[in-house]
């Protein structure tokens, strides 16, 4: 009978454990050392959570193709001793392996007076993934003249006694994504151990040195690492310890580059030999080392504008150095940040150190637009009566892979009563239209899933949906700068345009947008409009496309004679212009008011976020500052602020509705503490319940809404995503 592949040790009240059994789900070992007697090669050693106050010594080996692994249940965030150990602070070694070969350690935490692990005279050893407590001496060790090819990753060590050392002769050892953080001691000490490769390690040795190279440890690699006094501070140290010491010896074979090494506070980034070096130019020049390196603080803030100033360790390093994982230290893949230009091999956008920085944000990319669903091309059997997906990755201009949000223009239209639709099945709503036989259109910014989709769910009875394409959110493209609201166009008054005329039947406007309203005159991508028209003498719709190109066949607004009807509206610049085409048989006036605009010099990314209602004035509701607000309608002339307490944040989108108004009226919205601006965001006649998307910058944590009417209305707002640092 064949050998089990999985045995297990779990010492809990109700596993029924036994060190005289065979180890196997039913009955598990007791002790992780009774496993550790017994396993074979190719089997896997499963650790339940727990804590194993025991001093563990492997000495079977593997194969190349069938290895011993010993495997935990403990995520990244996990390894603490109070979720799951291996030893305790009253015995000298957690875990150790001895003359070994052909062994995988993962996922699991130690802890010991003197060593966390061990690895000695052993061969083709990986612990990968872990935590340890104590361990005044060494964290990890790796020793003995007969150790080879022994990795050790993705160990998070938080001011422990020591960090991970390498001796005794120890050969090809690979340190990688390691996360050190020393209380005493160097963080990472290398001695007599050639060809030693230290890549993608985060190391704070506070006011001691962070890296050490000693004695025989030849032909070594560092690349990649990050070295600095603490982990969110440069510090001030009195005794100027150099971050990185080199040995005489050790400088031989020595590749050392595209490193950040904290030279900030008048510490040396290296000692190299006898020569301390704090200048990376006089570095490179004098050792040929450390071209790519970077002497400067490591620091990246988590607060206000993270690209404010450099950010050496983001989008920079080396991919193909030896030994790179494909995750951090904490278990992400890399993460693309949009605002920080990529300088690394390969991809160009790993970070240097053990963690990647992954709350990046996206950036916009405007394409089209582009018609991408019409319903009424199905037939009877394409309208939708419940729930329609999308798929949007992969096909007119967007990545198959990477993409985190789109924002369409939406339209339904032969409604057969009152309804709305929605991206969700929670309480919020993007589109709402009152009776049967309506057109309605909204723009929308939604999340786009793992299979590259979005999801439209219906609320009422069976329409026909329209979906166009305006552009998608990635890790690359352009940054969006919000404006505060300001009027480019209105053909009523000959704002942008030189005549008090309405636009005629098959008309259209060419409209200067780049160096106006705050708009820079040069480098602008897309431009983000409401848009609204007003007096039309006949049913019809709008276009708004970028100038120049040809006119799409999609539509922004759809209106009826006489309607006011605003849209928001992203499009691509060229020339610095974009045009509106008046698709009617009648005149119609036109308004645009500028919300802000595309460009690569912005740092406020986008993040989007499944819709999360934040105020709605027919029921008690908590805003985005945890404030409760009591249902009652907004008064005539009144404004009222929504609080949107998040950190970083610079802006909202959100999809407003208003509903219930017992009089014509407008409304504006703007950021809180600003002088209310001469320009609208909704338009609505008495008894409408009108939808429609704003972007609006938040200041003082604080979002403004006008009611420009003489009656009263209640207000819905679904925050959609945001803009911040």
């Amino acid at each position: 009978m064949a050998a089990p592949l999985n045995i297990y040790v779990n010492n809990a009240a109700d596993a029924h454990c036994s060190d005289a059994g065979s180890g196997l789900q039913a009955q598990p070992f007791c002790t992780v050392q009774a496993a550790a007697d017994a396993v074979l090669p190719g089997q896997t050693v499963n650790i339940s959570k727990g804590t194993y106050p025991e001093s563990v010594k492997l000495t079977r080996s593997g194969t190349e193709s069938s290895p011993i692994t010993f495997r935990g249940a403990l995520a990244p965030w996990e390894h603490q001793i109070w979720e799951g150990t291996i030893g305790s602070t009253g015995l000298a070694t957690g875990f150790s392996v001895v003359g070994a070969q052909h062994v995988r350690i993962k996922d699991l935490g130690f802890a010991a007076s003197q060593y966390g692990v061990v690895v000695e005279n052993s061969t083709d050893v990986v612990v990968m993934s872990g935590q340890v407590t104590g361990a005044a001496t060494a964290s990890v060790r790796v020793t003995g003249a007969d150790s080879r090819y022994v990795t050790i990753g993705r160990f998070r060590l938080w001011y422990q006694g020591a960090g991970i050392v390498v001796d005794g002769g120890a050969k090809n050892t690979t340190l990688t994504t390691n996360m050190v953080n020393t209380g005493s001691g160097t963080p990472v000490s290398v001695v007599d151990s050639p060809a030693t490769i230290v890549v993608s390690n985060s190391l704070f040795g506070h006011c001691r040195t962070g890296l050490e190279l000693a004695g025989e440890s030849t032909d070594a690699v560092l690349v990649n690492n990050v070295v600095a006094t603490d982990t969110d501070s440069d510090g001030t140290c009195w005794d100027k310890q150099p971050q990185v010491k080199i040995g005489d010896v050790a400088r031989s074979g020595l590749r050392a580059d595209y490193n950040v090494v904290s030279a900030v506070g008048g510490r040396p980034a290296y000692l190299w030999g006898t020569e301390s070096y704090d200048n990376q130019a006089k570095f490179t020049a004098e050792t040929g080392q450390g071209v790519h390196d970077s002497f400067g603080s490591a620091v990246i803030p988590w607060q206000g504008d993270k690209h404010v100033g450099p950010l050496p360790t983001v989008d920079s390093a080396d991919e193909s150095a030896p030994g790179m994982l494909d995750v951090d230290a904490n278990g992400y893949a890399p993460v693309d940040d949009p605002v920080k230009a990529n300088s690394g091999t390969g991809k160009g956008f790993r970070d240097r150190g053990a963690t990647e920085l992954v709350s990046v944000g996206t950036a916009y990319t405007p394409t089209g637009p582009t018609r991408i669903l019409d319903t009424r091309d199905e037939g009877r059997a394409g309208r939708v009566s419940f729930m329609r997906q999308l798929k949007v990755a992969g096909a007119n201009g967007v990545p198959a892979t990477g993409v985190k949000a789109v924002t369409m223009n939406v339209t339904v239209t032969a409604t057969s009563s009152a309804g709305y639709l929605s991206t969700t099945l929670r309480s919020s709503s993007f589109l709402n239209w009152s009776g049967a036989g309506q057109t309605v259109a909204n723009l929308v910014t939604v999340p786009v899933d793992d299979e590259g989709m979005v999801t439209f769910y219906l609320g009422g009875d069976s329409v026909d949906l329209i979906a166009d394409l305006a552009g998608y959110y990635s890790g690359s493209g352009s940054i969006f700068t919000s404006t505060d609201p300001s009027r480019a166009l209105d053909t009523r008054n000959a704002i942008g345009v030189t005549s008090r005329t309405p636009v005629a039947p098959g008309g259209t406007v060419d409209l200067q947008v780049a160096g106006v309203n705050g708009v820079p005159a040069t480098g602008v991508t897309a431009v983000t409009m409401n848009v609204t028209v007003t007096e039309p003498t006949g049913g019809g719709y709008l276009t708004v496309y970028p100038h120049g190109q040809t006119r799409p066949t999609i539509s922004n607004l759809n209106w009826t004679p006489g309607r006011t009807l605003a849209n928001l509206v992203t499009v691509p610049v060229v020339d610095g212009k974009v045009s509106l085409f008046n698709g009617s048989g009648g005149t119609v006036h036109v308004i645009a008011d500028v919300a802000g605009y595309y460009s690569a010099a912005g740092h406020s990314v986008f993040r989007a976020l499944q819709p999360n209602r934040l105020l709605d004035t027919r029921s008690n509701t908590e805003d985005g500052c945890r404030q409760t607000r009591q249902a009652a309608a907004v008064a005539p002339g009144q404004t009222i602020e929504l609080g949107i307490c998040w950190q970083d944040i610079t802006g909202a989108t959100m999809n407003v509705t208003v509903t219930e108004p017992s009089a014509a009226g407008f409304l504006t919205v703007y950021p809180a503490g600003s002088p209310r601006p001469t320009a609208s965001n909704i338009n609505w006649t008495a008894g409408q319940t009108v939808p429609n998307q704003v972007v609006v910058p938040v200041r003082n944590q604080k979002v403004a809404f006008y009611n420009g009417s003489g009656g009263t209305v209640h207000l819905v707002v679904d925050v959609f995503g945001y803009q911040g640092y």
